[in-house]
């Protein structure tokens, strides 16, 4: 399991890479994604999903689409514009991150 400061710090980067990849998702599924993704090695509650998306709601990164599913409304997530932008730089500064934390800790990439 990995270290929940380090999944706090991310999370909001995850989401909008996972809606950069797939268009639109509801919370559930963006769950089960990352789940899925890094085979159980980390899982979002929705205690910390949730704020993340309302967070990126409320910065104009997202929009939502209510769609109703039987007697069940199913709140999709998508990215805006600003979203897009957004995410292209919050994956180049990660990177950056990653290749100077190699550096500092005199870590070699594993790729």
């Amino acid at each position: 399991m990995q270290s929940n400061e380090l999944i706090k710090g991310t999370l909001k980067t995850i989401i909008l890479n996972l809606l950069k990849e797939n268009g639109r998702m509801y919370g559930y599924e963006i769950t089960q994604a990352i789940q899925e993704i890094t085979k159980g090695e980390i899982k979002i509650t929705e205690g910390s999903l949730y704020p993340a998306l309302h967070g990126l709601v409320a910065e104009g990164m997202l929009i939502t689409e209510s769609v109703n599913i039987g007697k069940r409304v199913r709140k999709y997530y998508r990215l805006t514009k600003e979203g897009k932008v957004e995410t292209k730089k919050k994956l180049t500064e990660f990177s950056d991150y990653i290749v100077m934390m190699q550096g500092l800790l005199n870590l070699k990439p594993s790729i």
